[in-house]
């Protein structure tokens, strides 16, 4: 028996614990949470010598007995698999165990949505994110009228047409545009792939935009001070979240954007940023003083670990941040604001902008929009230059 971090391990896995303990050590564990999960390592270690076992013999069902005996003998923590995932990759990692089992599609829905994800990787090239959009999007209609060759081929347009007017009374009409395009993406594969014969996107009319109807609304600059100020940066976490607010109203980044940042992608000498855009795109843009400090900061503070990512999950594994939503969320209501969200804070920087007298194509430029016509809703905006083209009611004096 050896002893690690205080806790005793023999049996077969014993030559690798000190390993193990250092890969905690390597994503920002302490030594309680490590010692934890040593803890669990040792009595895996024990579970299988006590069967003449090694790690080898260590499979996704040996895994889940485990654990039942975990349960049967009264254990409270580490009882189910996410119990058991940082061991497992461990082990795998060094090719000791059995590698995770291949997951099959088990349904005809599945099955289909499976082919439809290859085609959206490899053909089309499209992010994860958009791949799981347009999947859900998909699963919905498959759901309704099944995914059997036969089945889709007796869809009528008038099927999707009613199946849309059903499903309309769930988005709102910017939403429902969405949605109506990801569908179409998916008949457009069905087509493709012989699958189906009518083209069947033909069939979904197009949903009622609403550029030509809305006013994008941000908020005050008053208000994105309490945001800012609402942040503790004192702490590793509140200077994470100043800095990551900072990004999203100054400089007008969505939200993936802010959190794709790597610490790679900061020219401290020239001020600049790359940002990793819509469609693999990386542009350059200027690094205001004020955001750089903020940045500088809080990566004096941030948790001393490999990931090049800049924004971290505070508690160990010291992950990248996956949302951005929750922080500006929790945020504006720290600041006594109703609920604000990322997309809103750039529509504050651009009008913002707009208020300073920056033109439109300036801040084209800046929110790096490809399509003109995205950037001219804020033109409703421009009270100022409205006021010129009103012109006044007979009768009226202004």
């Amino acid at each position: 028996m050896i002893r690690v971090l205080t806790v005793g391990v023999d049996g077969p896995l014993q030559p690798y614990a000190v390993g193990f303990a250092q890969s905690l050590f390597d994503v920002g564990f302490t030594r309680l949470s490590a010692a934890n999960q040593l803890r669990v390592f040792a009595h895996v270690s024990r579970w299988l010598a006590r069967r003449s076992l090694g790690a080898i013999d260590l499979t996704e069902a040996r895994a889940l007995a485990f654990l039942a005996s975990r349960r049967r003998v009264g254990y409270t923590c580490w009882r189910s698999p996410r119990g058991l995932e940082r061991i497992l990759a461990y082990l795998r990692e060094l090719a000791l165990a059995p590698p995770a089992p291949i997951l099959r599609p088990r349904s005809a829905v599945d099955r289909l949505l499976a082919g439809y994800d290859g085609f959206l990787s490899d053909q089309r090239g499209l992010a994860r994110s958009t791949i799981r959009r347009l999947i859900d999007a998909a699963r919905r209609f498959l759901v309704e009228y099944g995914a059997t060759r036969s089945a889709l081929r007796a869809v009528t347009p008038s099927h999707v047409r009613v199946f849309l007017r059903t499903a309309s009374t769930d988005y709102a009409p910017a939403s429902l545009a969405g949605f109506s395009s990801d569908l179409r993406s998916f008949f457009r594969f069905l087509l493709a792939t012989g699958i189906v014969r009518r083209a069947l996107a033909e069939a979904v009319p197009p949903a009622r935009g609403w550029h030509e109807h809305v006013i994008p609304t941000g908020i005050s600059a008053s208000e994105v001070q309490r945001l800012l100020r609402s942040c503790d940066r004192r702490t590793a976490i509140g200077g994470r979240d100043f800095a990551l607010l900072l990004l999203l109203s100054r400089l007008g980044l969505r939200a993936g954007e802010v959190l794709a940042l790597r610490i790679d992608d900061i020219d401290w000498r020239q001020g600049e940023i790359v940002i990793h855009g819509k469609g693999s795109k990386h542009d350059r843009l200027p690094l205001p003083d004020d955001v750089g400090r903020a940045l500088s900061t809080y990566l004096r503070s941030r948790p001393r670990v490999p990931e090049r990512r800049i924004f971290l999950r505070h508690r160990a594994p010291h992950r990248p941040l996956h949302a951005a939503g929750a922080i500006v969320v929790a945020a504006s209501r720290r600041a006594g604001l109703a609920p604000v969200w990322p997309h809103r804070l750039r529509r504050t920087a651009a009008t913002e902008m707009l208020r300073r007298g920056a033109s439109l194509p300036d801040i084209a430029e800046v929110l790096r929009h490809t399509v003109t016509q995205t950037t001219a809703i804020y033109a409703k905006v421009d009270r100022r230059a409205l006021r010129t083209l009103v012109q006044p009611w007979p009768g009226v004096r202004a």
